[in-house]
């Protein structure tokens, strides 16, 4: 399909992303614009409104208009099938990640690992330190970081990956014709001129509005392999960006903060209802990941012998391999063992770092 198609089937009034990819499954090798009308009717038979627009091609004008733009702009549209597409929002365990996407700069959007960093546009002196401390860290595992260009916590964290020359990508709420908030201005130019880039759904022209700001989140939380909250209050979109990592099988992480402070309430809540991991540093992220360290020292820790498993170790290390998680529960069943043996053996193997917990209390194999 060409590229004016694939603009035009997202702009088409009515089509929306699930929509889009249904049709280019039911469609692989053709373009829909160019499908006979006795087709086209059996698939948009209750749809009429969607039928006149394909057939009429009425949005073409303005698709040739947004192409014009990013020509004009260096902007790439990536639709899904695009190689160059991230493959973290196809793996999203949704379909109504976006059918298509409009990035400016020149990140590598399928880097080996990433982190999503998000909190509170409020944040507080310590928050914005304890983001660049977090960042310095992850320097250690070359690790892109991801978030939204906002105030506070986003503003820190790409300022953070900026300045501690690790990639950044910044996905807006809006189209690339314009930076909100207007502040961010220099930071937008700064992560451009750093092979950063700057990731939208929205053609140019889109109007700046509230509602898209949560449907954004979607991205940043399915672009991180681990979503990190720094600060957030009791509600807000850092919580909506954790709860949907947490929807997609991403670990969501939490930096905790005094009890008495508002900006730590929401950290803190994560926490304590096992809806994130604690993240003391960067180590404990790349610990739950199974991320080895990158260059010399991940060099000599691949020279030192595995630690051999027991018996009884193989066969919970067998159970994890062949499900990916289980509860204890389920591993005593599996495995036969009780449930104090399995928990202590479970243990064992956590300490050796060869199993890792994952919320929810579930187990899953570190494959060395």
């Amino acid at each position: 399909m060409e590229l004016l198609s694939q603009i035009a089937l997202t702009l088409t009034p009515g089509l929306g992303n699930t929509s889009i990819r249904r049709l280019v499954d039911l469609y692989p090798d053709d373009d829909p614009f160019s499908l006979p009308a006795s087709e086209l009717k059996t698939v948009f038979a209750n749809h009429p409104a969607i039928l006149g627009h394909i057939q009429g091609k009425t949005v073409f004008p303005r698709a040739e208009q947004e192409m014009v733009f990013c020509e004009k702009n260096g902007i790439r549209p990536l639709f899904f099938t695009s190689p160059d597409y991230p493959e973290r929002l196809n793996r999203a365990e949704t379909e109504d990640c976006p059918a298509l996407l409009y990035v400016m700069g020149t990140a590598n959007l399928n880097p080996d690992r990433s982190v999503a960093i998000v909190g509170t546009r409020r944040a507080t002196p310590q928050g914005r330190d304890n983001t660049d401390r977090l960042v310095g860290q992850l320097t250690a595992y070359h690790t892109p970081i991801v978030s939204g260009l906002a105030y506070g916590i986003d503003t820190a964290a790409h300022t953070a990956a900026l300045d501690h020359s690790l990639p950044t990508v910044a996905v807006l709420g809006h189209g690339l014709d314009r930076i909100y908030p207007a502040e961010n201005r220099p930071l937008a130019k700064r992560i451009l001129e750093a092979s950063g880039a700057l990731v939208t759904e929205y053609p140019s022209g889109t109007a700046i509005n509230p509602r898209y700001f949560p449907a954004r989140n979607r991205i940043i939380a399915a672009l991180g392999d681990a979503t990190v909250v720094v600060e957030a209050s009791e509600k807000g979109g850092a919580l909506i960006t954790a709860a949907i990592a947490a929807s997609y099988h991403r670990d969501v992480f939490a930096l905790p903060g005094r009890l008495s402070d508002t900006y730590s309430r929401g950290t803190i809540n994560l926490i304590a209802t096992n809806r994130a991991l604690l993240a003391r540093n960067a180590d404990d992220i790349a610990f739950q990941l199974g991320w080895p360290l990158v260059g010399q020292q991940a060099t000599l820790e691949g020279l030192k012998e595995t630690p051999r498993l027991s018996p009884d170790e193989q066969k919970i290390a067998d159970a994890l391999r062949n499900a990916d998680h289980l509860t204890l529960d389920e591993i005593a069943r599996t495995t036969s063992f009780s449930l104090p043996r399995a928990a202590g053996i479970l243990f064992n193997m956590e300490m050796a770092k060869q199993v890792r917990t994952l919320p929810g209390h579930l187990y899953q194999l570190i494959d060395k």
